[in-house]
C-alpha cells in the first residue's frame, strides 16, 4: 500500500470553490446566466492555448479581455467596463463547497501539510479560505503567476514541487478536472478526483489514483 501523501495539493476553482453564484451576476448586469459557463471555459482554453506554447498571461487579464468581448452585443443596464468589473467581482464573494471545511479540517488534523495550486490569484484563494476561517490549515498559496505556465502543463505542477521541497510522488493533486488530474499524473504527482456530478471520466485522460464525491472523503482513502 502507498505511503500516505506528505503534501496535498488543492486545485481551487470549483475544486474548492462554488462558482454557480457567478451566473447571477451575468444576469444582474443584463446578459444571460449560462454565459458564464461559456466564458469560463473559453478563459481555461485561451490559458491553456498560451501553456502549450511556453507562454503565460495572468489569469485577471484574460477574464477580463474574454468577458468585454463576450458582453458585446447584450444591452447591458451599465457601461461594459463596470459590468466586466462587477462579473470579476463576484469571484472575491464566492463560497466553499459543503464538503471543503469538513475535509480540509481532518485532513489537517492528522499532520497533512496543505496548499493550493491555483491558475487564479493567491489573493482570491486567500479570500475564499480566510472567510471560511481555513486560512491557518494552509502553509501555503501557490499560483500559477509564479510558474512558468498555467496548469496542465508540467512545470507548473513542478514548481509546487520546488515550493513544498517534497518529491512528486510524496504529493497528492485534489481536483474536480480531469485535464488538472491528467496534468499532475504526468509530473509524477499521485491524484484525486472531485466527481460531485457523477461524471464519467475521460478515457484520454490518466487515471486518477483516487475517486471521491467531496473533499470529506478524502481523509478515509489517505490515512
Amino acid at each position: 500500500m502507498p505511503s500516505r501523501p506528505a503534501v496535498i495539493v488543492f486545485d481551487v476553482n470549483e475544486t474548492l470553490s462554488d462558482m454557480a453564484p457567478l451566473a447571477q451576476r451575468f444576469d444582474d448586469v443584463g446578459a444571460p446566466p449560462q454565459l458564464a459557463g461559456e466564458w469560463f471555459a473559453a478563459l481555461l482554453r485561451d490559458g491553456f492555448a498560451l501553456a502549450a506554447v511556453g507562454s503565460s498571461a495572468p489569469f485577471a487579464t484574460i477574464a477580463a479581455e474574454l468577458l468585454r468581448a463576450r458582453l458585446a452585443g447584450f444591452s447591458l443596464d451599465r457601461e461594459p467596463g463596470d459590468a466586466v468589473s462587477y462579473i470579476l467581482g463576484g469571484f472575491r464573494e464566492l463560497g466553499l463547497h459543503a464538503d471543503v471545511a469538513p475535509g480540509v479540517r481532518a485532513l489537517g488534523a492528522v499532520g497533512h501539510r496543505l496548499v493550493t495550486l491555483t491558475n487564479g490569484s493567491a489573493q482570491i484563494a486567500q479570500k475564499l479560505l480566510g472567510d471560511a476561517g481555513l486560512v491557518d490549515q494552509f502553509e501555503a498559496m501557490l499560483t500559477v503567476e509564479n510558474a512558468p505556465v498555467w496548469k496542465p502543463a508540467r512545470a507548473a505542477y513542478l514548481h509546487a514541487v520546488v515550493r513544498c521541497g517534497a518529491a512528486p510522488a510524496d504529493m497528492l493533486l485534489v481536483a474536480v478536472h480531469p485535464w488538472d488530474i491528467h496534468g499532475a499524473s504526468l509530473a509524477g504527482l499521485r491524484t484525486a478526483w472531485v466527481n460531485r456530478s457523477g461524471a464519467t471520466y475521460p478515457s484520454y485522460f490518466a487515471a486518477p489514483d483516487h475517486v471521491v464525491t467531496g473533499i470529506d472523503a478524502l481523509p478515509a482513502l489517505v490515512g
